[in-house]
């Protein structure tokens, strides 16, 4: 697997050419994950489920695992929106994103209990109860970039 200097040193040199003066493109295959900047946590079993073309099921184990690790981290037995709205609540979080003695810190810490909660309920509730759900390579990719922000903010906050 590529370092992400080497990761971005491939991105640019396919985008603008070699930066070594050489106009040749490189036959650089970068795999999906690579290419969306997908969080490492998620190469395990989501990467598995996406290259074998369960897409619904890699969007659902990607956020099941975001479910899980919140509630690790809140040391609960809640889940899913409950969950997502009792750790980042504004008022009294269990896990803190931002600084709250400021307003922008509190409505930051606001939009995150949003968006972790709206993931659950959005994103993994339909492919957790529905039975038919599909998706497409893109539409999975796109909902794991959305929970690669979401890890990557709970770890700038230092949960991990």
């Amino acid at each position: 697997m590529a370092t992400s200097l080497n990761l971005f040193e491939e991105i640019v040199r396919r985008t603008t050419g070699a930066f070594d003066g050489e106009n040749e493109a490189k036959n650089i295959v970068l795999h999906p994950f690579e290419l969306r900047n997908i969080h490492q946590g998620l190469y395990g079993k989501v990467k598995k489920l996406f290259d074998n073309g369960h897409c619904a099921e890699s969007t659902f184990e990607a956020f099941k695992l975001i479910d899980k690790l919140v509630q690790r981290l809140c040391n609960v037995d809640e889940s899913g929106f409950k969950l997502m709205m009792n750790a980042f609540n504004e008022s009294k979080p269990i896990l803190i994103l931002a600084d709250l003695s400021t307003t922008s810190g509190r409505d930051e810490q606001k939009g995150y209990s949003f968006l972790f909660s709206g993931a659950v309920m959005a994103i993994r509730n339909p492919r957790g109860h529905e039975i038919n759900l599909s998706d497409d390579p893109d539409t999975c990719l796109d909902h794991l970039a959305f929970a690669s922000l979401l890890l990557r903010r709970l770890e700038q906050s230092g949960f991990f």
